[in-house]
């Protein structure tokens, strides 16, 4: 196995401090939002053999396995992350697959640079993504009902919210909440800027259920986001629990720190709460309408100790060992390659001690024993 030597990226919404106490090492005053693990050509972690991703092009099923290989493709499938959010990140869903092979297909054909700031689709591939909390972690995650969304909004007492909160009793979900997003983000610029400042000032005198939503206007004053962001559930993860975020699915990161895994893929549509491009209609298209609870999970254990984090995706597999003092060996070897991340106590994996935010690569069936006393993830696919 490959130790990782693993790229901090200093995105402005990062924490200054959440990373830094992790590793053990000095906050340098700049924000550090997120380290990746993987072979993304963004950031691929690099290894004693050269960059994760030249050593899985050298020899595909040999570092992959054959099965992943048929599956998805001569590339790892998936990017792990360490997610320290000190700020709100932008208002967000993914495409489900054929909407990611249809958009990048449009795009190509009208020639959208791939950097160009409004292209939506940088590959054809869908992102579903699962967040574990390794602190308190806060978010926002799937619509609340329109019923408790329009309550929630008489509550404040703003008279440029009543035609939304009306909008949402008079007509049945999915209608409800596609004309009220739809009118928040296309509503004339400097009304809209009027109606988030006095709701952000109705938020702060409030608080309780509101004080979420007081802290995002904080962060983006005058930002359509905020308004959409009221549709939405905020969720709160204790440690250990985590959250699944599929196709469609608007969702936000708010506060905390947490392991996050994802599908390869940079396909974001973006609903607010950013200085970037929002593309309406495209949004419009990917956004499923419905309303549900967010689904907290807890991982379920398997008698070998392995605590797994359900997920429908095949692309990942996320699960985590906590080892107790003096436990045994467990042996994680298996048919795929797989990243092996510490974030807690010290952890011997194969050669490497890892402490926290230490992490190897394992390539497809080689072994993989790791003892000690702390908490590991294990990110593969599920083939």
């Amino acid at each position: 196995m490959d130790r990782l030597d693993n790229t901090i990226r200093p995105y402005a919404w990062g924490s200054t401090t959440a990373i830094p106490a992790l590793l053990g090492t000095e906050p340098t005053g700049e924000p550090q939002a997120e380290m990746w693990l993987g072979a993304h050509p963004g950031a691929p972690s690099r290894t004693g053999r050269g960059s994760l991703a030249e050593v899985i092009d050298t020899d595909p099923e040999r570092e992959l396995g054959a099965a992943s290989v048929a599956a998805f493709g001569p590339r790892l499938p998936f990017l792990l992350k360490i997610l320290a959010a000190g700020a709100p990140l932008s208002l967000q869903v993914h495409p489900d697959l054929a909407q990611a092979e249809e958009g990048h297909a449009d795009e190509e054909r009208r020639g959208v640079p791939l950097d160009a700031p409004h292209r939506n689709y940088k590959d054809a591939n869908h992102k579903p993504e699962l967040l574990c909390a390794l602190t308190e972690f806060d978010g926002l995650c799937g619509f609340r009902t329109p019923e408790r969304t329009a309550g929630l909004l008489d509550g404040l007492g703003v008279p440029s919210l009543k035609p939304y909160a009306d909008l949402l009793r008079a007509h049945p979900e999915e209608a409800a909440l596609r004309e009220v997003l739809t009118a928040i983000l296309t509503a004339d610029p400097e009304e809209t800027t009027r109606t988030v400042t006095e709701t952000a000032a109705a938020c702060e005198r409030l608080g309780g259920p509101y004080a979420p939503y007081a802290d995002i206007a904080r962060h983006h004053p005058g930002d359509p986001g905020v308004l959409a962001a009221l549709l939405l559930n905020h969720v709160r993860l204790q440690p250990g629990e985590a959250l699944y975020l599929g196709a469609g699915v608007p969702h936000a990161h708010l506060a905390g720190l947490g392991v996050e895994i994802m599908a390869n893929s940079d396909n974001v549509l973006r609903c607010g709460l950013t200085p970037k491009h929002v593309d309406v209609p495209e949004l419009l298209r990917v956004v499923r309408f419905a309303s549900g609870d967010p689904g907290v999970q807890r991982p379920e254990a398997s008698p070998d100790g392995e605590e797994v984090y359900d997920t429908p995706t095949d692309e990942f597999r996320l699960s985590r060992y906590v080892l107790p003092e003096g436990g045994a060996t467990r042996d994680l070897t298996g048919p795929a390659a797989q990243i092996l991340l510490c974030t807690a106590g010290t952890v011997r994996a194969g050669d490497h001690d890892l402490a926290p935010g230490g992490s190897v690569f394992v390539p497809a069936g080689e072994p993989a024993a790791v003892s000690g006393t702390g908490t590991v993830f294990r990110a593969t696919v599920r083939v």
